[in-house]
């Protein structure tokens, strides 16, 4: 009798172990769909500059000193318990991020961020290599602006 229930359970078990390594796999390969899917749902604007509120391109001609002051203290306070320049931490670093995004992708990652880890390829790939998913800060445009001035000037 033991040995009978003994098969059973093992049985339920081995069942229930080819149930969840399949499903893993077919969800996997809805991923991978779903990327394809979403990839092709954005315009080129959006692959580029990011999904949000900011949907023109900005351009840093000059660094603007005292933006970049105002978004120091703001970076300090908003994004530094999760991000440095210089190296990873529980986000990416962020040193150089305007030598590879444009001003208005890093404006709408800061304000967007919700959206833009679940549809943009770029974040959800950066997003995938942290356990922490960025949150929104509630930043208005104008500290984002200043942010990115920071950033800009950090990355020169």
């Amino acid at each position: 009798m033991n040995t009978q229930i003994s098969k059973i359970t093992g049985l339920i078990v081995l069942t229930m172990a080819l149930l969840i390594g399949c499903g893993k796999s077919s969800d996997s390969e809805k991923d991978s769909t779903d990327s394809e899917e979403e990839k092709q749902e954005l315009t080129d604007f959006e692959m580029t500059n990011g999904i949000g509120p900011v949907d023109e391109e900005i351009t840093i001609e000059e660094i603007d000193t005292e933006l970049a002051k105002e978004g120091m203290r703001v970076f300090d306070m908003k994004c530094g318990a999760c991000h440095k320049l210089d190296k990873r931490y529980v986000g990416p670093p962020l040193g150089g991020v305007m030598n590879a995004r444009t001003p208005a992708y890093v404006m709408n990652m800061i304000l967007n961020p919700e959206e833009m880890l679940k549809k943009h390829p770029v974040a959800k790939s950066v997003g995938s290599e942290y356990p922490t998913r960025m949150t929104n800060q509630q930043l208005t445009r104008e500290k984002a602006r200043a942010v990115v001035e920071y950033l800009a000037q950090e990355s020169q």
